[in-house]
């Protein structure tokens, strides 16, 4: 059987237009690399960017905390830019005078804090062999291993130590100054933000920023409040008892008690119970502690209740672990902005999420319970409805 010459002059043109390749595989393979090279700009940007994201986003919430002294002045007749200086300014200054006040006194005691760190840790050595028969490590062989692993990077750090001075700084001033324009920009911002949507969205960003503006605000204020009020009343006692090194002591409980969450009491009142047991004796340190206990009820039952009765309340557990993935991420700075971005995501939360009737189950639930109560004609038992 013949092939037909038609047929046979066509095949080998149907097997060269077969093995050309797509049109579209050279535009394809041309975004693929410019895809590869902008991903890995992005990667490397993000990475140089970090710092500057993280004191944008400072000098944010410190604008968000700001904002209500700056609101005031302004509806006194004040104009903006002379009330976000004023307040930026009377910040500062408050924090200067306190440093002022309290900086010498409280470096000198933080220096000799450290320098009897040595002697408590051995003093705990010893109650801890004697009561469980458990032998740790002598402070000079801990010593002797932290020089061990990082004596080779203190000439580094020496070189290194100049620059970061400088760049903290030049982070404290870019904060400061960021801060000064968001305050003094304000309506402005958001005048700029809502241009470029529609009504709709508008009206959305607009109360979300207000949602945002109030909980964040009222949040660290009270976490300052509180802070404050802790510090101050563990200091009286610790004159009062005469415990050392009180002051360090003081701030170091205020600070932690208040921006750690679930377990920042606890961390907080250990530092002073330690040093009373070491330093003064048994008695004294049942008196930290009973102090320490004694406080946090009163602040539960009444100083959080009035400081923090607009604040945003979080989940303990939800905080704590919310504290724990910022820290990790972002290190100790992410961890102090854990509480107030976790207060403004849940403030979205229950602005936008819609919330649905709930099904009839056991498992919503606890099961009924029954109690027995004196009534006129003997014991009886009387139901208790569970509790929501």
């Amino acid at each position: 059987m013949t092939v037909p010459d038609d047929l046979a002059a066509t095949a080998p043109r149907g097997d060269a237009a077969s093995r050309r390749p797509p049109r579209w595989l050279p535009r394809a393979l041309v975004l693929v690399v410019l895809a590869v090279y902008l991903g890995a700009f992005g990667w490397y940007a993000m990475g140089a960017l970090r710092g500057l994201a993280v004191n944008v986003l400072i000098a944010f919430f410190l604008a968000l905390a700001l904002e209500p002294p700056v609101v005031w002045c302004v509806r006194h007749g004040w104009r903006r830019g002379a009330a976000a200086a004023t307040a930026l300014g009377g910040s500062i200054v408050l924090v200067a005078v306190v440093l002022g006040l309290f900086g010498n006194l409280f470096v000198q005691q933080l220096i000799q804090l450290l320098d009897t760190l040595p002697d408590v840790y051995a003093a705990i050595q010893d109650r801890i062999a004697e009561q469980f028969g458990v032998a740790l490590p002598d402070s000079d062989d801990l010593v002797r291993e932290v020089l061990t692993n990082f004596g080779n990077d203190v000439a580094s750090g020496v070189l290194l130590a100049g620059a970061s001075v400088i760049g903290a700084l030049f982070a404290l001033l870019t904060i400061l100054l960021v801060t000064y324009y968001l305050l003094a920009a304000g309506p402005r911002l958001r005048v700029a933000v809502c241009r470029w949507l529609t009504p709709a969205r508008q009206q959305e960003v607009l109360t979300l920023w207000e949602i945002t503006q109030v909980k964040v605000s009222d949040f660290i204020s009270s976490r300052i409040v509180l802070a404050s009020l802790s510090a101050a009343f563990t200091l009286v006692f610790l004159l009062i008892v005469r415990t050392p090194y009180a002051l360090p002591l003081a701030v170091f409980v205020g600070v932690v008690s208040q921006f750690v969450p679930t377990i920042g009491t606890y961390l907080g009142g250990a530092l002073p119970v330690a040093v009373a047991l070491t330093s003064q004796g048994l008695p004294q340190a049942l008196a930290v502690l009973a102090f320490i206990i004694g406080y946090q009820q009163l602040e539960n039952l009444y100083f959080s209740p009035k400081v923090s009765a607009r604040a945003l309340e979080m989940n303990p557990a939800v905080s704590f672990l919310v504290v724990l993935g910022f820290g990790a991420v972002f290190g100790a700075l992410g961890a102090f902005l854990a509480l107030p971005i976790a207060a403004t995501v849940q403030a979205t939360a229950n602005t936008y999420l819609r919330r649905h009737d709930l099904v009839e189950s056991h498992m919503l639930r606890d099961p009924d319970g029954w109690r027995e109560v004196n009534g006129g004609s003997g014991k009886r038992r009387e139901h208790v409805e569970p509790e929501a």
